[in-house]
């Protein structure tokens, strides 16, 4: 029997140290590695340039070429986009806005088959922007238009990324018809000099992270509110864990799970009625834990599974009617799923030793979850919810371990930690990756230990 040391290792994968069953047997079986090409062919873009306007104030020289280097960066993460490689051009704008003929002849000319460009200027403090883009043709057909303005507080560089998010989410929205990611958030644990383990927010992309908790001990596995206006997670209180629920815009603490044991791993249902947790409420137990769900708005608790194993982890189904969890009712921790009321639980993973965090997708077409590969150690795998397709996501040395997968309110890119850099032993830090596996990218800098991202939900 496990004891509760183990246990959270085991929520935790390497967030706290390696976890146990890692010295599993190397002859496990392999996790299949699926070659898979996009699902479509990505759009070629040229940014033409977002010119100072004639707005402009003398200290503005360097806007229009901010604006270029973040909506590059935007487009190029979504993967639905190729940002064609060329010089951007200094056109600027008149009263015509996108209508103007010199800025359509100069996109036109270039053949590209999508072409944006806009103006971004300054007048008394106040910032505006217009954006526009042009569909390849016989036609002069400007298919977006879009004027963004700030007409309240100064001018910031978190103002200015803004609006160019909102314009790169713009272009995914009308030529896929989903929302882009790039105004959406993501919620991590990081750890200062004194060991002190507090909550950040940051950007999609890594920009301006923000701490949330002040905790004199830990705060730990934060998870959204289906809203993105609150977070859920665990924290300590006389040597017991409890789970709270914190507004972010206000700064408001309500005490969900009172600290009477070992409380964790929450997440809130895609309707925001329940909170699905892991606890070791039945001592008899001898601290593993179970699956439970409350009510949000009675407090009610209600047990979702009765096994004397370790069953923790519980993420829910996009529809609301399942919930994925780890167990290692079996000897190993593996992924399972189960109906929201705790019924029909069956078996989703076979293959290997250790599968566990599991992880919905939005779309609810794949599970992520930390496997364990022969050779490879810790690295992130998916799998389909009827347990037909299997795929591994990242790859690299044994000592590189990643864990705690986090899905994308779009279900196309992920994010996780890892320590992976300076051979695995470097300090953790949250990544970012397409579900295909490409696209790896370093968002935290600097710190001690960075773990257990959320990726936001849209805002509404």
């Amino acid at each position: 029997m496990k004891n509760v040391t183990c246990l959270v290792l085991l929520l935790c994968s390497c967030a706290l140290g390696p976890p146990f069953f890692a010295d599993a047997e190397a002859n496990e079986a392999d996790v299949f590695l699926e070659a898979k090409k996009s699902e479509f062919q990505k759009i070629p873009i040229w940014i033409m340039g977002f010119a100072d306007s004639e707005l402009r104030q003398q200290d503005d020289a360097g806007i229009g070429g901010q604006v270029n280097a973040i909506l590059k960066a935007d487009l190029r993460r979504t993967h639905v986009f190729e940002v064609l490689e060329r010089a951007t051009a200094t056109l600027p704008l008149s009263q015509a806005g996108c209508r103007r003929k010199a800025a359509i002849a100069q996109a036109k000319e270039s053949t590209a088959p999508l072409v944006t460009w806009g103006r971004i200027g300054r007048k008394d403090g106040k910032l505006s922007m217009e954006a526009c883009v042009y569909e390849g043709g016989e036609t002069d057909v400007i298919a977006v238009g879009k004027r963004y303005a700030h007409t309240r507080g100064p001018m910031t560089m978190r103002l200015l990324r803004l609006m160019v998010h909102r314009w790169a989410d713009e272009l995914v929205s009308h030529y896929t018809g989903d929302p882009g990611i790039a105004q959406t958030k993501i919620i991590y644990v990081s750890e200062d000099q004194a060991g002190r383990r507090d909550l950040f927010v940051m950007d999609y992309d890594g920009y301006g992270p923000k701490r949330v908790t002040s905790n004199p001990k830990l705060s730990l596995m934060p998870n959204w509110s289906p809203d993105r206006r609150s977070v859920v997670y665990t924290t300590y209180r006389r040597n017991n864990q409890e789970i709270v629920w914190l507004e972010l815009g206000k700064g408001k603490r309500r005490i969900l799970v009172p600290p009477e044991t070992l409380n964790m791993t929450p997440t809130v249902s895609p309707n925001g009625r329940w909170l699905a947790y892991a606890s070791a409420k039945d001592s008899a137990k001898q601290g593993n834990s179970d699956i439970f769900m409350m009510n949000m708005r009675t407090e009610k608790k209600k047990p979702l599974t009765n096994h004397v194993s370790a069953e923790l982890s519980p993420t829910w189904s996009p529809d609301g009617r399942e919930l994925a969890f780890t167990s290692d009712r079996t000897g190993r921790p593996q992924i399972y799923i189960m109906r929201a009321d705790g019924s029909h639980v069956r078996r989703l993973t076979f293959d290997g030793r250790y599968n566990a965090a599991p992880a919905w997708s939005p779309r609810g077409d794949w599970i992520a979850y930390v496997c364990r590969v022969p050779g490879y150690g810790l690295k992130l795998c998916r799998i389909s919810p009827d347990g037909k397709r299997r795929v591994q996501m990242t790859n690299g040395p044994p000592n590189e371990i990643d864990d705690s997968p986090s899905w994308a309110p779009n279900g196309r890119h992920l994010v996780f930690s890892s320590s992976r850099g300076d051979g695995g032993q470097g300090p953790n830090h949250i990544y970012m990756i397409h579900y295909d596996g490409t696209g790896l990218e370093q968002l935290t800098k600097g710190g001690i230990h960075h773990s257990s991202p959320a990726w936001s939900p849209f805002s509404e």
